[in-house]
């Protein structure tokens, strides 16, 4: 199984007690079909969906947990809040909407369908896009989320840029 990249988490080795209470707060949704499905799509450049998720999830349960915030509300979020089974660069007639604000919608119906999903869930879900978003976030573990999203987008981006420039120059 993939993990949070650049952390020391390692699910082979669970020495670390956060990382167990971070794997308590998500275990059920890493072991669903849906969730792993998310492997098979690409959201930035070659980071799977579900590698992109678990980054957000990972670091917006170290940040929450670190401020004494809902941890498990901002991991759980941060996992299901790119859970769509479709390529979103590619037009669609199922896709009429911009996707940046239309994706949020369908994450949340979809995450509805695999588990119960809190109100702090639910709004990082439906805001991590924002601005895109006419309102912003409610809860604080919704703008960690929605920041960590926006960072890790980068830094996947930043990272395939470096890695292709260094397979150029060799």
């Amino acid at each position: 199984m993939a993990k949070p990249v650049w952390s020391k988490l390692r699910f082979e080795d669970l020495s670390d007690i956060s990382d167990l209470l971070y794997l308590s707060c998500v275990c059920d949704l890493l072991e669903n079909d849906k969730v792993q499905k998310l492997d098979n799509f690409y959201q930035h450049c070659n980071t799977s969906r579900l590698q992109h998720s678990l980054n957000v999830s990972y670091y917006s349960f170290l940040i929450c947990k670190r401020f004494g915030w809902d941890y498990r509300s901002a991991a759980r979020a941060g996992l299901l809040h790119d859970m769509f089974f479709y390529d979103w660069r590619k037009k669609s007639a199922l896709r009429t909407k911009n996707h940046a604000s239309w994706h949020p919608h369908v994450a949340l119906d979809n995450a509805k369908k695999i588990t119960n999903i809190n109100k702090i869930e639910k709004d990082a879900i439906l805001k991590h896009m924002w601005p895109t978003t006419a309102l912003p976030p409610l809860y604080k573990e919704s703008y960690v989320v929605n920041f960590v999203d926006k960072i890790s987008a980068v830094l996947e981006v930043a990272e395939n840029k470096v890695l292709k420039r260094v397979s150029d120059s060799i």
